[in-house]
């Protein structure tokens, strides 16, 4: 009889496996789904699952898709998730892009289109991660989860954080969890975000008495009077941060006051600003620090706060070194480990007592016209949440 060459097999397999990674992303991308709207893509993602042997269970909140979908292993174990999410940002100008954001094009190595890094490349790498997992490892202990949503681009209220919610009502406790967002610098993994910054918003209203500019004694302009507590919040420092992150930040983001004419002193200021905040400060500290500032100036003032998540940081447990040696292994490279960017699901996963690393493709194109992403770092990531699964859960 004939032998089999089992590298051939491998290599066969390996090479169907890269081109289902590029299909898939292809697939994903050509559905136009800019937040919260879904597109269909999550229809693609649970036939895939389904077909693996997952239960998929659709979680929608609103008009939010989401699902849950887990496929126990041959016993009792931590749960690995991974999470990510279907909806992208709008496009920005249409006519500044090469081709049409909703049309994937291969250009370079690069696949070109919305949502080629922020997120859809990552999702398309998950499936064919546990497509390559499941054909050699079967049984395994614990069980292998994804949680999606189409709520993460735009105001997240109906998506990870209600998933999260009922799954905690339930007694479903996710102990691993990578999160495929463009964690990525300059080369594939060379950057894992082990944590992120608390966002805290705020929305001020400063109140004076419009009048006639030539006549000033008659009116309390609210930009005069606001300005020193303005540039005094700009110049406080907050904390200086840990070793795990930077000081807190304060940016103004919006300001607006005034009818537009040139001869009305305005009644009311209104400012929007932001801090980015890190453990060594609270949300309740922030408020009542800005607060003070405020009352200290004898401002006449209205201030609506708004959290849009607590900083997290995941310390010691099992991911951070199955993730280190899955890159070191897949793609020879050591990661840096950063709290650094913008916000993520990952905050509303944390608080459970997960340990989330965000790990996904390089970033510097993320919700930039002609977003685009290399393929080999697809194929690379594939490889590396398969090396993940193995050290996690076919190990024990």
């Amino acid at each position: 009889m004939p032998t089999t060459d089992p590298s051939a097999d491998e290599r066969a397999s390996e090479n169907v496996l890269q081109a289902s990674t590029l299909a898939l992303t292809q697939e994903l991308i050509s559905r136009a789904s800019v937040s919260p709207d879904d597109g269909g893509c999550q229809d693609l993602l649970t036939r895939r699952l389904s077909a693996l042997g997952f239960d998929v269970e659709p979680m929608p909140f609103g008009d939010v898709t989401n699902f849950w979908a887990v496929r126990p292993g041959s016993s009792a174990g931590p749960i690995l998730a991974f999470a990510g999410h279907t909806d992208v940002v709008p496009t920005g100008p249409i006519n500044e892009w090469k081709t049409d954001p909703f049309t994937p094009v291969i250009e370079d190595g690069h696949i070109i289109g919305r949502g080629a890094a922020d997120m859809k490349g990552s999702l398309a790498a998950m499936i064919t991660g546990l497509e390559r997992f499941l054909a050699s490892h079967r049984q395994y202990a614990g069980a292998l989860a994804l949680l999606i949503t189409s709520d993460e681009e735009a105001d997240a209220i109906n998506g990870t954080v209600k998933v999260m919610e009922t799954l905690r009502s339930r007694g479903t406790h996710i102990d691993w969890c990578v999160v495929g967002e463009p964690s990525s610098s300059e080369r594939l993994g060379d950057v894992i975000r082990v944590g992120r910054r608390g966002s805290l918003n705020a929305s001020l209203t400063v109140t004076g008495q419009q009048g006639h500019v030539a006549y000033p004694n008659d009116a309390v302009n609210p930009i005069h009077v606001a300005a020193p507590a303005i540039a005094e919040l700009t110049r406080t420092v907050w904390d200086n941060g840990s070793e795990y992150f930077p000081p807190t930040t304060m940016q103004i983001s919006n300001m607006n006051a005034g009818t537009g004419a040139t001869n009305i002193i305005p009644g009311t200021l209104t400012l929007a600003f932001n801090f980015r905040f890190s453990t060594e400060s609270t949300q309740e500290t922030l408020q009542s620090r800005t607060e003070a500032i405020l009352d200290h100036h004898g401002l006449n003032y209205q201030i609506d706060w708004r959290l849009s998540g607590q900083p997290f940081i995941t310390q010691g447990g099992r991911l951070i070194p199955a993730v280190q040696a899955a890159l070191q292994q897949v793609a020879n490279i050591d990661p840096e480990l950063s709290t650094a960017g913008g916000t993520s699901d990952g905050r509303f996963i944390a608080p459970a007592g997960t340990e989330v690393v965000e790990l996904g493709p390089c970033n510097a194109t993320i919700h930039k016209v002609n977003e685009r992403t290399r393929i080999e770092d697809l194929n690379i990531l594939s490889r590396v949440y398969t090396d993940i699964m193995l050290r996690l859960l076919a190990s024990r």
